[in-house]
């Protein structure tokens, strides 16, 4: 050949570049490595070079990869190899040498919480539940068994500084005489004095039957079987003003607990104590509703101490359950008030003026309403005053919404909340008199 036709061969066939992966470094590659994924792969010696190229064909995943740098996997695009210098700088040579199996940081940090987790699983599965006697509900406690709990306690000190009576002097008691309302008889002097003691008994926490009653005014309400803390925030769902029940009931003592009990165990009026709690709990027409009741066992009270009372009780016989009734018809009049007036916690004070002063005067009237109320409701009629609104209609809110309500109304109303002193009767009402 013509040294121009050598030269046009030499210039026709492609140039192969110099494939020396270990010749930099001068050093041999173990002939057995981990590669990637953990497959291996064998190295052949770099002296095995012809022509200036490593006969060495690198494997990928089990593939062999020739020296025309195409990878014959799934028909891929074609990887360019990468001199042993290239590989030293960024590090995959040092990962190859350490093994492609062994777990990144992130997934030992993994498996790490993963194990964690699945110790304290087994551990909680170990777990036994410790049962005690208070698992058990409280049995609740009707209204004639907390009586007779009070009939058969010796109540002799409270006894002492009790006033079943207005003292009255001068012309204001020969007035009373001559034409005020008949006196209670002897017979049901004891009973009457039994009252009044229990309106100056405070709550302790040491009587079991003490704290049934408390247990029972709160499931009856709520639609609870489970018992609640003594104290605690659940009891203003309830309408109390804290944490605390007995805090409230300054001014009628026990029997303020008494009222509501006999209100919430008695078949007959168990649905209007329901009815007056829901409207309680009204976005608008919210009230306390225990608070209330202590206000209208704070004015029967002092109906039954101005002897309007004595009247009625001579012809039944008895003085706890007029007592009872007299009770009920005064919230039931306040509840058709505050429902068809659409009153507001901003308006209690004046309507528990109102409420006292026509219990004063009108107490046999007080008693026939609730008379005619129940036997309407009895009859599956409705009765008059409590017409229905489609708000009273829904269903009670659950505690989460009652909660949230309560909040609502504190935090635009918080001051009215401490209305009428909570049982401490204003110096210019009729009658004036304190329990305690």
């Amino acid at each position: 050949m013509t040294s121009e036709a050598i030269r046009g061969q030499n210039q026709e066939r492609p140039q192969q570049p110099a494939r020396l992966y270990a010749m930099e470094e001068d050093i041999d590659v173990t002939s057995h490595t981990e590669g990637l994924n953990g497959l291996s792969h064998e190295h052949k010696p770099l002296e095995e070079i012809t022509n200036g190229h490593s006969n060495h064909k690198p494997v990928m995943n089990g593939v062999v990869m020739g020296h025309n740098g195409r990878d014959h996997t799934n028909g891929s695009a074609p990887l360019r190899s990468l001199p042993i210098s290239a590989l030293k700088q960024n590090g995959l040579l040092q990962t190859l040498a350490a093994g492609g199996d062994q777990p990144k940081p992130a997934e030992e940090s993994e498996n790490a919480e993963l194990e964690k987790a699945r110790q304290e699983w087994e551990a909680l599965e170990n777990i036994q539940p410790a049962l005690t006697e208070d698992s058990n509900p409280t049995p609740l406690i009707s209204f004639n068994e907390a009586l007779q709990y009070f009939q058969t306690t010796d109540l002799g000190d409270l006894l002492k500084n009790i006033q079943p009576t207005i003292r009255r002097t001068g012309l204001a008691a020969i007035t009373h005489f001559l034409f005020g309302p008949p006196r209670l008889h002897r017979e049901l002097l004891e009973e009457r004095d039994l009252v009044f003691a229990i309106a100056q008994c405070p709550v302790d926490n040491s009587q079991a039957v003490h704290m049934r009653v408390l247990q029972t005014i709160y499931k009856r309400l709520i639609g609870s079987r489970l018992d609640c803390p003594r104290y605690g925030a659940h009891w203003e769902n309830i309408g109390f003003q804290g944490t605390d029940p007995a805090t409230d009931l300054r001014g009628t003592g026990f029997l303020g607990l008494m009222h509501t009990l006999y209100f919430v165990m008695d078949p007959e009026t168990l649905p209007l104590a329901r009815d007056i709690y829901k409207l309680s709990q009204h976005p608008t027409q919210n009230f306390p509703f225990s608070v209330m009741s202590i206000n209208m066992t704070r004015i029967a009270l002092q109906v039954l101490r101005e002897e309007a009372l004595s009247k009625e009780c001579n012809r039944r016989q008895q003085v706890v359950g007029v007592l009872n009734e007299f009770y009920v018809a005064t919230y039931l009049h306040l509840f058709q008030l505050w429902k068809t007036q659409q009153k507001t916690i901003a308006d209690s004070g004046f309507v528990l003026k109102e409420v006292e002063l026509f219990a004063k005067k009108n107490p046999k009237q007080m008693l026939r309403r609730l008379e005619v109320f129940l036997k309407e409701r009895r009859a599956g009629g409705i009765p008059h005053g409590t017409s229905p609104d489609p708000q009273a209609q829904q269903p009670s809110p659950s505690l989460g919404e009652r909660g949230a309500r309560a909040s609502m109304g504190q935090g635009s109303k918080g001051k009215e909340m401490h209305f009428t002193g909570v049982c401490d009767i204003p110096p210019d009402m009729e009658g004036e008199a304190r329990l305690i």
